[in-house]
């Protein structure tokens, strides 16, 4: 059980983001984490989302802060709904480095 002054680890307290992948074969995939450092770790180290497991290495291309967790899954079915040139659109925006 947890308490204000003792979180579980992977809670819902602290910062949540929306962040975006690309994995070796080029394609995206859109995850939310409270801590992108562990959770990119985890998808390149094979123990992260099943998707990611056959395609690492992944590399960080979009990263959102979100206000809660509620709001980082909102703002994660809506990114999934886009199409990948609006994905990549996104990207582009916030990465300039980002060619597709």
């Amino acid at each position: 059980m947890s308490s204000p002054s003792n979180p579980v680890p992977g809670g819902t307290d602290g910062p949540w983001f929306l962040y975006m992948v690309e994995c070796r074969d080029g394609s995206l995939y859109t995850g939310i984490t409270n801590d992108i450092e562990r959770r990119i770790g985890q998808h390149n180290d094979g123990t992260g989302a099943r998707y990611t497991r056959s395609r690492r290495p992944v590399r960080i291309r979009y990263q959102e802060l979100c206000e809660s967790r509620s709001a980082a899954l909102m703002r994660e079915c809506a990114v999934r709904l886009m199409s990948p040139k609006e994905k990549w659109a996104l990207i582009s925006a916030y990465d300039s480095d980002a060619v597709k």
